[in-house]
């Protein structure tokens, strides 16, 4: 797996799951499209920690940028 994250997609991505999961945790959004929302905060989660998004490769999507080191694979 090639890294295709850039480290501002990471935070975002950790950012919108914190969001979620708070808004899950009080409340404000509940059954079907709170666990929803939850599943999607969890793969945001996963995809941020290993640096790799699965979509972004179809869609030819790098936002890893040229600056950042190159990956050992």
């Amino acid at each position: 797996m090639k890294n295709n994250m850039g480290t501002i997609d990471k935070v975002i991505r950790i950012l919108v799951a914190t969001v979620i999961v708070i808004l899950f945790a009080t409340d404000v959004i509940f059954g079907i499209p709170g666990t929803i929302l939850l599943v999607f905060a969890g793969i945001f989660i996963v995809t941020s920690i290993i640096g790799f998004c699965p979509l972004y490769r179809p869609l030819k999507i790098n936002t890893k940028g040229k600056d950042q080191e190159p990956d050992q694979e």
